[in-house]
């Protein structure tokens, strides 16, 4: 579905990317793990058209997308929730939903993805006029991902959906990103809590400085012994 092949990104004249490739694969949950400054955000931005790539490739759908406007990738069929989720926080919950599904392919669509997200985070339906910024950090970060399903997506990008987040909370937007992956949405997630990314994802990939140091499966990823030193603190 995704493929991203040596793709270097700067920021004016520094290198933020170097020769990063990995693929995802339809119905796949895939992480990108890494600390602080590996280039994480960076790449899911650069995928979306936030930034533009300095080199390499990036194809989705057998189609390349590189250096498309963002709103171009959008109709495309990807979304991502950004760190720090970016909602509207003076605007209604369903405000916000509904301004999810502006772009053409979810249009007329919306009132069916109302039904859905409301099914999917029944505690939305129950807020649908409340205004945004009044409310929780973890029902604040469920309407940022429901808000980005209401423009219908192949792919669904998560950068660091658990930040900031109480323990019991990580451990629903976990639910619900396995959830996601049952209603067949293909997730790719930049997360920084390394054990329990690994648990749900089918694959994984490691940044390091801008550069991939290590794939694998998800549950080998957690038995490596590099990822359980370097990660896990074991």
């Amino acid at each position: 579905m995704l493929e991203l092949n040596g793709l270097a990104v700067f920021y004016e004249r520094v290198q933020v990317l170097w020769d990063v490739s990995f693929s995802v694969h339809e119905g796949e949950v895939v992480t990108l793990l890494g600390s602080n400054g590996a280039g994480k955000s960076t790449t899911v931005k650069t995928i979306q058209g936030l930034l533009r790539p300095g080199a390499g490739s990036i194809r989705f759908m057998d189609r390349s997308i590189a250096g498309l406007p963002p709103y171009r990738i959008v109709d495309a069929g990807i979304a991502l929730v950004p760190e720090g989720r970016e909602i509207f926080p003076k605007m209604s919950a369903l405000e916000n939903l509904m301004l999810g599904s502006y772009v053409p392919r979810a249009r007329d669509s919306m009132n069916a993805s109302l039904e859905w997200v409301f099914q999917l985070f029944p505690q939305l339906d129950e807020r649908q006029k409340q205004l945004a910024g009044t409310m929780s950090g973890g029902e604040q970060q469920m309407l940022a991902i429901a808000r980005a399903l209401m423009s219908k997506p192949k792919l669904l990008m998560l950068d660091e959906p658990s930040l900031g987040l109480a323990p019991v909370i990580v451990l629903q937007v976990f639910e619900i990103i396995e959830k996601l992956r049952e209603e067949h949405v293909t997730v790719l997630l930049v997360e920084q809590n390394v054990h329990h990314a690994l648990e749900i994802s089918d694959r994984a990939y490691i940044l390091e400085k801008g550069r991939v140091i290590l794939e694998g499966q998800g549950a080998d990823l957690l038995n490596n012994h590099y990822v359980r030193e370097a990660y896990l603190g074991m």
